[in-house]
């Protein structure tokens, strides 16, 4: 198996413009999520100005698209802000999926209780624009930096896979996940991709995201060995993946695989200094 992407094209600048001067105060988008709704394709961010600032995200993009590659996308207000009152110290990695006409919004809100103990929030949505905290949050509590969490449907139950350590202390970088019936209540956790890079913060298990293609699972995660690499694994089983099962290397960071309405795929890039979301074909060759 082999995959691959196209050429990748930008979409999205979250930079602001002067209207008076047109001076230009250059903004990126780190991890994000992009959906379909009523009135056309949502993305949903880490921002924040440039130079990179991650302890001070604290709000969530929101652009629209009528196309996924229509050209410039419309920002939109703010999604979501930190709440410390729901014990949220910043705002990253949103993932958004729709059940039963209703929107869940997963993302990592940190802690004020220190870097083993960080939390991954649930907000809901009837249209995309109007999100409420759910109240028996946080749905997982895990470290070190336990975040980024993507949502995908297995069999009769929902998974949870996010990025942490082997130990909330620290060790070998991880892609963990956990189970769930009811999108509230998740438990089982379990390590499905270890790397033998030991560390903590940042590492290249971030920005898991797993996709179905015949009877195989893929797992996109990165940054590998650039900033800007994200690395694909197969597997038959979408509890377990090995790191020596690699079938691509991906110029993209903070990776996202989006189906179009013609059932084309695409991937995604964005991050610190790149200026924006970009997005590309996705081939897959068996």
């Amino acid at each position: 198996m082999r995959v691959y992407s196209g050429e990748f094209t930008k979409i999205y600048d979250p930079s602001v413009v002067d209207e008076v001067t047109g001076d230009v105060w250059p903004w990126y988008i780190n991890d994000h999520t992009i959906i379909k709704g009523p009135d056309g394709w949502h993305l949903f961010g880490i921002t924040h100005e440039e130079p990179a600032d991650p302890l001070n995200e604290k709000n969530l993009a929101h652009a629209i698209g009528e196309k996924l590659t229509q050209g410039m996308w419309k920002k939109l207000p703010y999604a979501l802000r930190y709440s410390p009152a729901d014990n949220e110290t910043h705002l990253w990695a949103p993932h958004v999926i729709l059940v039963d006409g209703l929107y869940y919004m997963y993302y990592c809100a940190g802690s004020p209780f220190g870097n083993d103990t960080y939390r991954i929030h649930l907000a809901t949505s009837p249209d995309l624009y109007n999100w409420t905290r759910h109240p028996e949050n946080p749905m997982v509590i895990d470290g070190f930096d336990a975040r980024d969490p993507m949502v995908f449907r297995v069999g009769d139950e929902w998974v949870m896979y996010y990025t942490c350590n082997a130990s909330p202390k620290g060790g070998c970088y991880c892609v963990a996940c956990v189970r769930s019936k009811d999108l509230i209540h998740w438990d089982g956790k379990r390590n499905v991709f270890i790397d033998p890079i030991v560390g903590t913060c940042a590492g290249p298990c971030e920005s898991p995201f797993v996709i179905k293609h015949g009877k195989k699972y893929l797992l996109f995660i990165g940054p590998r060995n650039l900033y800007s690499e994200t690395g694909v694994f197969v597997s038959d089983d979408p509890f377990h993946f090995n790191i020596m099962n690699q079938v691509g290397t991906i110029p993209s960071h903070a990776a996202e695989i989006v189906e179009d309405d013609d059932g084309k795929l695409y991937i995604t890039r964005c991050g610190w200094g790149e200026g924006g979301v970009y997005i590309a074909p996705l081939y897959i060759e068996d």
